[in-house]
This record gives structure tokens, C-alpha cells and sequence, in this order.
């Protein structure tokens, strides 16, 4: 009996085909939505390492527990100074990375 070998695909090449390829406007939302996501579960998750309820956080922030929820749940697209202020309130590092692309820049 002869058996069938599976073809396997790595997730880049599943996402070229579903989402786009890098750079395309679909595939830069896609990636966007990614990075919200991440954000707003590694908020949740020191939120909850600290024993703080969304309510707390949010006082210690200066919003309503509603604001706190939508950026962990990645529902708003909340202002980077209010990220910045979650993450003071938590008492975490934040490390950011900035990657320059090669391409050609043009002033207008």
C-alpha cells in the first residue's frame, strides 16, 4: 500500500496566499492588527500578574475600566501615550524596535 506524503507550508507562505504579500495594503493591515493583538494581551496579562482588575488599572491610568478592555480585547486603536501610561501603571519595561527598511526615500 502506498502512502501519501502531505505537503507542508510554513506560515508565511499561507499568509502571501490568504492575506497578501509583505507590503501590499491588505497585508500591512493584516500585520497591524497582529501587533493590536499582541499588545493588548500582554497588557492583560501583566494586568493580571498584578492582581489589578481592569476598574484599578484604569484608575491608575486616568480612564474608564471600558478603555482599559478595548485596548487588551485590541477593540480601539488607542493613542500611544495612553499605551505608554498602561504600561508605567503595571510597572513594566517596554522595549520598542525600529527596523529601516531599504528603500529609496524622495522629498517632494
Amino acid at each position: 500500500m502506498k502512502s501519501k506524503k502531505l505537503k507542508l507550508y510554513s506560515l508565511d507562505e499561507i499568509t502571501d496566499e490568504f492575506i497578501g504579500k509583505p507590503g501590499t495594503p491588505k497585508r500591512d493591515a493584516f500585520e497591524y492588527e497582529l501587533r493590536l493583538d499582541v499588545i493588548g494581551e500582554a497588557i492583560k496579562q501583566a494586568r493580571k500578574e498584578r492582581h489589578l482588575t481592569q476598574e484599578e488599572l484604569g484608575r491608575l491610568v486616568g480612564v474608564k475600566k471600558a478603555q482599559i478592555s478595548k485596548i487588551e480585547n485590541s477593540l480601539t486603536d488607542a493613542r500611544f501615550e495612553t499605551i505608554i501610561k498602561v504600561f508605567k501603571a503595571l510597572n513594566a519595561k517596554i522595549n520598542f524596535n525600529i527596523e529601516l527598511l531599504d528603500q529609496k526615500m524622495t522629498l517632494a
